[in-house]
Protein backbone atom coordinates (compact mmCIF):
# COMPACT_ATOMS: atom_id res chain seq x y z
CA UNK A 1 0.00 0.00 0.00
CA UNK A 2 2.29 3.14 -1.65
CA UNK A 3 1.78 6.70 0.70
CA UNK A 4 -0.92 8.37 -1.71
CA UNK A 5 -3.78 5.20 -0.70
CA UNK A 6 -2.41 5.17 3.04
CA UNK A 7 -3.66 8.71 2.72
CA UNK A 8 -6.80 8.50 0.80
CA UNK A 9 -7.74 5.75 3.21
CA UNK A 10 -7.37 8.11 6.41
CA UNK A 11 -4.24 6.93 7.39
CA UNK A 12 -1.02 8.16 8.42
CA UNK A 13 2.46 6.45 8.15
CA UNK A 14 5.00 7.79 11.05
CA UNK A 15 8.67 6.94 11.59
CA UNK A 16 11.13 5.73 9.21
CA UNK A 17 10.82 2.29 6.98
CA UNK A 18 14.14 0.81 8.42
CA UNK A 19 12.71 0.55 12.00
CA UNK A 20 14.35 -2.03 14.18
CA UNK A 21 11.67 -5.08 14.44
CA UNK A 22 10.82 -4.46 17.98
CA UNK A 23 10.21 -0.58 17.33
CA UNK A 24 7.87 -1.69 13.89
CA UNK A 25 5.36 -4.07 15.87
CA UNK A 26 5.40 -2.01 18.86
CA UNK A 27 4.14 1.27 17.01
CA UNK A 28 2.12 -1.34 14.42
CA UNK A 29 4.26 0.13 11.53
CA UNK A 30 3.47 3.39 12.49
CA UNK A 31 0.00 3.94 11.23
CA UNK A 32 -2.23 5.95 13.36
CA UNK A 33 -5.84 6.54 12.43
CA UNK A 34 -6.01 10.04 10.80
CA UNK A 35 -9.66 10.65 11.72
CA UNK A 36 -9.17 10.04 15.24
CA UNK A 37 -5.12 10.63 16.21
CA UNK A 38 -5.84 7.13 17.35
CA UNK A 39 -2.40 5.52 17.84
CA UNK A 40 -4.33 2.22 17.45
CA UNK A 41 -5.24 1.20 13.47
CA UNK A 42 -8.76 0.88 13.03
CA UNK A 43 -11.21 -1.58 12.23
CA UNK A 44 -13.26 -0.96 9.11
CA UNK A 45 -15.55 -4.16 8.44
CA UNK A 46 -17.30 -2.79 5.62
CA UNK A 47 -17.36 -5.31 2.39
CA UNK A 48 -18.35 -2.93 -0.25
CA UNK A 49 -17.21 0.87 -0.30
CA UNK A 50 -18.87 4.17 -2.06
CA UNK A 51 -18.61 6.07 -5.25
CA UNK A 52 -19.35 9.16 -6.21
CA UNK A 53 -21.29 11.01 -8.65
CA UNK A 54 -19.31 10.27 -11.38
CA UNK A 55 -19.10 6.67 -10.16
CA UNK A 56 -15.63 6.99 -9.21
CA UNK A 57 -14.29 5.64 -5.92
CA UNK A 58 -14.81 7.58 -3.16
CA UNK A 59 -11.24 6.14 -1.70
CA UNK A 60 -8.78 5.17 -4.70
CA UNK A 61 -7.80 2.45 -2.65
CA UNK A 62 -11.21 0.75 -1.87
CA UNK A 63 -13.75 -0.96 -3.60
CA UNK A 64 -14.47 -4.43 -2.59
CA UNK A 65 -13.29 -6.07 0.65
CA UNK A 66 -11.88 -9.36 -1.31
CA UNK A 67 -9.18 -7.22 -1.78
CA UNK A 68 -9.79 -3.65 -0.11
CA UNK A 69 -9.35 -3.54 3.62
CA UNK A 70 -6.86 -1.03 4.97
CA UNK A 71 -6.90 -3.06 8.37
CA UNK A 72 -5.55 -5.94 6.24
CA UNK A 73 -3.13 -3.76 4.26
CA UNK A 74 -1.58 -2.49 7.70
CA UNK A 75 -0.77 -5.99 8.83
CA UNK A 76 0.78 -7.03 5.50
CA UNK A 77 2.94 -3.46 5.17
CA UNK A 78 4.29 -4.28 9.45
CA UNK A 79 4.99 -7.83 8.17
CA UNK A 80 7.08 -7.12 5.14
CA UNK A 81 8.81 -4.98 6.66
CA UNK A 82 9.55 -6.57 9.45
CA UNK A 83 10.92 -8.91 7.01
CA UNK A 84 12.73 -6.91 5.09
CA UNK A 85 10.44 -7.54 2.07
CA UNK A 86 9.00 -5.77 -0.61
CA UNK A 87 5.51 -7.04 -0.03
CA UNK A 88 3.06 -9.07 1.94
CA UNK A 89 -0.07 -11.32 1.33
CA UNK A 90 -2.36 -12.31 4.42
CA UNK A 91 -4.43 -15.47 3.73
CA UNK A 92 -6.87 -16.88 6.22
CA UNK A 93 -4.92 -19.71 7.37
CA UNK A 94 -1.05 -20.79 6.92
CA UNK A 95 -2.18 -23.97 4.79
CA UNK A 96 -3.42 -21.16 2.69
CA UNK A 97 -0.69 -19.06 2.43
CA UNK A 98 1.18 -22.44 1.60
CA UNK A 99 -1.30 -23.70 -0.89
CA UNK A 100 -1.18 -20.70 -2.97
CA UNK A 101 2.35 -20.77 -3.70
CA UNK A 102 1.85 -24.68 -4.86
CA UNK A 103 -0.51 -23.72 -7.08
CA UNK A 104 1.67 -21.62 -9.33
CA UNK A 105 3.56 -25.42 -9.78
CA UNK A 106 1.87 -26.61 -13.55
CA UNK A 107 0.09 -29.98 -13.58
CA UNK A 108 3.29 -32.73 -14.23
CA UNK A 109 5.89 -30.20 -12.68
CA UNK A 110 8.33 -30.56 -9.91
CA UNK A 111 8.42 -30.02 -5.84
CA UNK A 112 10.93 -30.51 -3.72
CA UNK A 113 9.75 -30.78 0.35
CA UNK A 114 12.13 -30.97 3.07
CA UNK A 115 10.51 -34.24 5.01
CA UNK A 116 9.72 -34.12 8.71
CA UNK A 117 8.00 -30.84 8.35
CA UNK A 118 4.28 -29.97 9.90
CA UNK A 119 2.59 -32.84 9.54
CA UNK A 120 -0.24 -30.94 8.17
CA UNK A 121 1.65 -29.39 5.03
CA UNK A 122 2.92 -33.13 4.42
CA UNK A 123 -0.26 -34.38 3.76
CA UNK A 124 -1.83 -31.76 1.40
CA UNK A 125 1.29 -31.82 -0.77
CA UNK A 126 1.29 -35.17 -1.21
CA UNK A 127 -2.38 -35.42 -1.86
CA UNK A 128 -2.34 -32.30 -4.23
CA UNK A 129 0.58 -33.56 -6.53
CA UNK A 130 -1.04 -36.97 -6.35
CA UNK A 131 -4.15 -34.62 -8.13
CA UNK A 132 -1.75 -32.59 -10.63
CA UNK A 133 0.39 -35.45 -11.73
CA UNK A 134 3.49 -33.21 -10.01
CA UNK A 135 6.07 -34.93 -8.93
CA UNK A 136 7.21 -34.58 -5.26
CA UNK A 137 10.36 -35.56 -3.85
CA UNK A 138 10.61 -35.37 -0.03
CA UNK A 139 14.38 -34.97 0.99
CA UNK A 140 16.25 -34.39 4.30
CA UNK A 141 16.89 -30.16 3.92
CA UNK A 142 19.05 -30.62 7.23
CA UNK A 143 21.40 -32.01 4.51
CA UNK A 144 22.84 -29.29 2.59
CA UNK A 145 24.56 -31.81 0.05
CA UNK A 146 22.13 -33.77 0.10
CA UNK A 147 19.28 -31.11 -0.68
CA UNK A 148 21.26 -29.45 -3.36
CA UNK A 149 22.14 -32.83 -5.03
CA UNK A 150 18.07 -32.98 -5.19
CA UNK A 151 17.14 -30.09 -6.17
CA UNK A 152 19.82 -30.23 -9.01
CA UNK A 153 18.30 -33.89 -10.49
CA UNK A 154 14.90 -32.67 -9.76
CA UNK A 155 14.82 -29.35 -11.13
CA UNK A 156 11.81 -28.26 -9.14
CA UNK A 157 9.23 -25.04 -9.77
CA UNK A 158 9.18 -24.93 -5.98
CA UNK A 159 11.18 -26.17 -3.28
CA UNK A 160 9.82 -26.14 0.38
CA UNK A 161 11.83 -26.33 3.62
CA UNK A 162 10.68 -25.06 7.15
CA UNK A 163 13.93 -24.42 9.70
CA UNK A 164 13.69 -24.95 12.40
CA UNK A 165 11.17 -28.01 11.85
CA UNK A 166 8.60 -28.98 13.43
CA UNK A 167 8.81 -31.31 15.45
CA UNK A 168 12.09 -32.65 14.84
CA UNK A 169 13.90 -29.20 15.15
CA UNK A 170 15.96 -29.54 12.28
CA UNK A 171 17.84 -26.32 11.29
CA UNK A 172 17.82 -25.89 7.15
CA UNK A 173 20.86 -23.80 5.37
CA UNK A 174 19.21 -21.30 4.02
CA UNK A 175 21.71 -19.54 2.10
CA UNK A 176 22.88 -22.92 0.57
CA UNK A 177 19.29 -23.87 0.00
CA UNK A 178 19.15 -20.75 -1.95
CA UNK A 179 22.11 -21.17 -3.72
CA UNK A 180 21.49 -24.46 -4.91
CA UNK A 181 17.64 -23.56 -6.05
CA UNK A 182 19.31 -20.38 -8.05
CA UNK A 183 20.97 -22.68 -9.73
CA UNK A 184 18.34 -24.68 -10.98
CA UNK A 185 15.95 -22.04 -11.17
CA UNK A 186 13.94 -23.19 -8.61
CA UNK A 187 11.60 -21.15 -5.96
CA UNK A 188 12.88 -21.63 -2.64
CA UNK A 189 10.22 -20.99 -0.28
CA UNK A 190 10.93 -20.93 3.58
CA UNK A 191 8.54 -21.33 6.46
CA UNK A 192 9.74 -19.92 9.13
CA UNK A 193 7.00 -19.71 11.66
CA UNK A 194 8.87 -21.43 14.28
CA UNK A 195 11.70 -18.60 14.03
CA UNK A 196 9.25 -15.47 13.25
CA UNK A 197 11.28 -12.39 11.85
CA UNK A 198 12.47 -11.21 15.22
CA UNK A 199 14.98 -14.47 15.17
CA UNK A 200 15.40 -14.80 11.16
CA UNK A 201 14.81 -13.27 7.98
CA UNK A 202 15.34 -15.80 5.05
CA UNK A 203 14.83 -13.46 2.57
CA UNK A 204 17.90 -11.80 3.63
CA UNK A 205 19.59 -14.89 3.67
CA UNK A 206 18.46 -15.39 -0.22
CA UNK A 207 15.35 -16.97 -0.02
CA UNK A 208 12.15 -15.71 -2.62
CA UNK A 209 9.54 -16.52 -0.23
CA UNK A 210 8.88 -16.62 3.47
CA UNK A 211 5.51 -17.96 4.79
CA UNK A 212 4.63 -18.01 8.25
CA UNK A 213 1.50 -19.80 9.86
CA UNK A 214 0.61 -16.49 11.45
CA UNK A 215 -2.33 -18.29 13.58
CA UNK A 216 1.30 -18.74 15.63
CA UNK A 217 3.69 -16.92 17.28
CA UNK A 218 2.76 -13.60 14.84
CA UNK A 219 -0.60 -13.56 16.51
CA UNK A 220 0.57 -15.18 19.55
CA UNK A 221 -2.74 -15.59 21.64
CA UNK A 222 -4.46 -18.28 20.41
CA UNK A 223 -7.42 -16.51 18.65
CA UNK A 224 -6.61 -15.85 15.41
CA UNK A 225 -6.08 -18.19 12.08
CA UNK A 226 -3.90 -16.44 9.33
CA UNK A 227 -0.90 -17.30 7.07
CA UNK A 228 1.28 -14.54 4.86
CA UNK A 229 3.58 -14.82 2.19
CA UNK A 230 6.62 -12.47 1.96
CA UNK A 231 9.02 -11.47 -0.92
CA UNK A 232 11.58 -9.18 -2.71
CA UNK A 233 10.34 -9.86 -6.01
CA UNK A 234 6.79 -8.26 -6.49
CA UNK A 235 7.42 -8.87 -10.42
CA UNK A 236 8.33 -12.46 -10.57
CA UNK A 237 5.41 -14.69 -12.27
CA UNK A 238 5.21 -16.94 -9.38
CA UNK A 239 4.42 -13.95 -7.22
CA UNK A 240 2.10 -11.90 -9.37
CA UNK A 241 0.17 -15.32 -10.23
CA UNK A 242 0.21 -15.73 -6.23
CA UNK A 243 -1.83 -12.12 -6.15
CA UNK A 244 -3.85 -12.83 -8.62
CA UNK A 245 -4.93 -16.22 -7.04
CA UNK A 246 -5.86 -14.75 -3.54
CA UNK A 247 -8.10 -11.62 -5.40
CA UNK A 248 -9.88 -14.30 -7.93
CA UNK A 249 -10.55 -17.14 -5.34
CA UNK A 250 -10.74 -14.96 -2.54
CA UNK A 251 -8.54 -16.31 0.00
CA UNK A 252 -8.60 -13.52 2.43
CA UNK A 253 -8.04 -12.35 5.82
CA UNK A 254 -11.54 -10.53 7.72
CA UNK A 255 -11.25 -7.41 8.98
CA UNK A 256 -11.29 -8.27 13.00
CA UNK A 257 -8.78 -11.25 12.21
CA UNK A 258 -6.25 -8.88 10.85
CA UNK A 259 -7.10 -6.47 13.60
CA UNK A 260 -6.08 -8.76 15.86
CA UNK A 261 -2.95 -10.08 14.38
CA UNK A 262 -1.88 -6.64 14.24
CA UNK A 263 -2.56 -6.29 17.95
CA UNK A 264 -0.64 -9.56 18.77
CA UNK A 265 2.24 -8.15 16.57
CA UNK A 266 2.87 -5.21 18.85
CA UNK A 267 4.26 -7.55 21.26
CA UNK A 268 6.06 -9.87 19.30
CA UNK A 269 9.62 -9.04 20.57
CA UNK A 270 8.89 -9.56 23.94
CA UNK A 271 6.84 -12.68 23.56
CA UNK A 272 9.38 -14.10 21.20
CA UNK A 273 12.53 -13.59 23.60
CA UNK A 274 10.98 -14.47 26.77
CA UNK A 275 9.37 -17.97 25.00
CA UNK A 276 12.73 -18.22 23.86
CA UNK A 277 14.66 -18.22 27.05
CA UNK A 278 12.15 -20.07 28.94
CA UNK A 279 12.38 -22.89 26.09
CA UNK A 280 16.47 -22.69 26.64
CA UNK A 281 15.86 -22.82 30.40
CA UNK A 282 13.62 -26.10 30.15
CA UNK A 283 15.80 -27.96 27.06
CA UNK A 284 18.52 -27.87 29.45
CA UNK A 285 16.52 -28.67 32.51
CA UNK A 286 14.80 -31.96 30.09
CA UNK A 287 18.34 -33.07 29.23
CA UNK A 288 19.86 -34.12 32.20
CA UNK A 289 16.55 -35.49 33.55
CA UNK A 290 16.52 -39.07 34.44
CA UNK A 291 13.37 -40.34 32.49
CA UNK A 292 14.24 -38.17 29.82
CA UNK A 293 16.13 -39.93 26.59
CA UNK A 294 16.76 -36.86 23.95
CA UNK A 295 15.86 -33.36 23.77
CA UNK A 296 15.34 -31.68 20.82
CA UNK A 297 16.41 -28.39 20.46
CA UNK A 298 18.58 -26.31 18.46
CA UNK A 299 19.84 -23.78 21.77
CA UNK A 300 21.26 -27.01 23.17
CA UNK A 301 24.81 -27.41 22.12
CA UNK A 302 24.91 -30.85 21.51
CA UNK A 303 22.03 -30.33 18.41
CA UNK A 304 23.72 -31.29 15.42
CA UNK A 305 22.27 -28.02 13.81
CA UNK A 306 23.18 -25.66 16.81
CA UNK A 307 26.56 -24.11 15.00
CA UNK A 308 24.13 -23.08 12.03
CA UNK A 309 21.30 -22.22 14.27
CA UNK A 310 23.71 -19.61 16.24
CA UNK A 311 24.70 -17.95 13.10
CA UNK A 312 21.44 -18.11 11.25
CA UNK A 313 18.86 -17.05 14.08
CA UNK A 314 19.72 -14.13 16.00
CA UNK A 315 20.63 -14.32 19.49
CA UNK A 316 17.87 -16.87 20.45
CA UNK A 317 16.65 -20.55 19.35
CA UNK A 318 12.80 -19.96 19.46
CA UNK A 319 9.76 -21.52 21.88
CA UNK A 320 9.66 -25.03 20.03
CA UNK A 321 11.12 -27.86 21.53
CA UNK A 322 10.82 -31.96 21.68
CA UNK A 323 11.51 -34.78 24.06
CA UNK A 324 11.66 -38.17 24.29
CA UNK A 325 10.10 -39.87 27.33
CA UNK A 326 12.03 -42.99 28.40
CA UNK A 327 9.84 -45.97 27.88
CA UNK A 328 7.29 -45.49 24.88
CA UNK A 329 3.84 -44.40 24.39
CA UNK A 330 2.40 -45.55 27.43
CA UNK A 331 5.20 -43.29 28.81
CA UNK A 332 5.02 -40.63 27.23
CA UNK A 333 1.04 -40.31 27.46
CA UNK A 334 1.11 -40.49 31.07
CA UNK A 335 3.47 -37.78 30.95
CA UNK A 336 1.43 -35.77 29.15
CA UNK A 337 -1.80 -36.57 31.02
CA UNK A 338 0.08 -35.72 34.29
CA UNK A 339 0.62 -32.00 33.28
CA UNK A 340 -1.22 -29.29 35.56
CA UNK A 341 -0.35 -26.36 34.06
CA UNK A 342 1.00 -27.16 30.60
CA UNK A 343 -2.07 -27.82 28.63
CA UNK A 344 -2.51 -30.48 26.26
CA UNK A 345 -3.65 -28.96 23.24
CA UNK A 346 -2.69 -28.68 19.08
CA UNK A 347 -0.59 -25.09 17.89
CA UNK A 348 2.23 -23.37 19.20
CA UNK A 349 3.42 -20.07 19.74
CA UNK A 350 0.66 -18.54 22.01
CA UNK A 351 1.99 -16.61 25.63
CA UNK A 352 0.12 -20.37 27.06
CA UNK A 353 2.77 -23.46 27.09
CA UNK A 354 1.28 -26.43 25.17
CA UNK A 355 2.20 -30.41 24.92
CA UNK A 356 1.28 -32.41 22.25
CA UNK A 357 1.68 -35.86 21.60
CA UNK A 358 2.49 -36.20 18.34
CA UNK A 359 2.29 -39.47 17.15
CA UNK A 360 -1.13 -39.55 18.30
CA UNK A 361 -2.19 -36.94 15.87
CA UNK A 362 0.15 -38.00 13.03
CA UNK A 363 0.21 -42.31 13.37
CA UNK A 364 3.03 -44.66 11.91
CA UNK A 365 3.01 -42.71 8.33
CA UNK A 366 5.72 -39.70 9.26
CA UNK A 367 7.85 -42.18 11.08
CA UNK A 368 7.38 -39.32 14.36
CA UNK A 369 8.40 -41.79 17.55
CA UNK A 370 5.59 -42.94 19.83
CA UNK A 371 7.68 -41.19 22.64
CA UNK A 372 7.82 -37.88 21.15
CA UNK A 373 6.35 -35.27 23.00
CA UNK A 374 6.25 -31.58 21.14
CA UNK A 375 6.20 -28.68 23.42
CA UNK A 376 5.17 -25.15 22.82
CA UNK A 377 6.91 -23.05 25.50
CA UNK A 378 4.72 -19.68 26.17
CA UNK A 379 5.89 -16.66 28.62
CA UNK A 380 5.02 -18.10 32.09
CA UNK A 381 7.31 -17.88 34.55
CA UNK A 382 9.80 -20.61 33.91
CA UNK A 383 9.92 -21.74 37.33
CA UNK A 384 6.15 -23.01 37.58
CA UNK A 385 6.88 -24.41 33.77
CA UNK A 386 9.71 -26.75 35.26
CA UNK A 387 7.71 -27.48 38.25
CA UNK A 388 4.96 -28.98 36.19
CA UNK A 389 7.63 -30.97 34.11
CA UNK A 390 8.89 -32.58 36.56
CA UNK A 391 5.81 -33.50 38.47
CA UNK A 392 4.55 -35.18 35.41
CA UNK A 393 8.08 -36.85 34.71
CA UNK A 394 7.41 -37.91 38.73
CA UNK A 395 10.54 -36.12 40.39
Amino acid sequence: MDRPARAAAGLILAGRDKERIETLAARAGGFIDAASGGVVPPIQPSTTFVRDEAYEPLVEANVYGRDDSDIVRIGETLIASMERADAALLFPSGMAATAAVMRTVPNGGAIVAQSGIYWGTTKWLREFCQRRAIDLTEVDAGDAQTFAATIEKARPQVALVETPSNPWLKIVDIEAAAKACGAAGSLLVVDSTAATPVLSRPLELGADIVMHSATKSLNGHSDVLAGVLATKDTGSPAWQAIATDRHDAGAILGAFEAWLLVRGIRTLALRVERASDNAMAVALHLASHPRIEQVLYPGLPDHEGHDLAARQMNSRFGSLLSFLVKGGRDEALGVCGRFSGIHRATSLGGVESLAEHRHTVEGDVTGVPENLVRLSVGIEHVDDLIEDLDRALGG
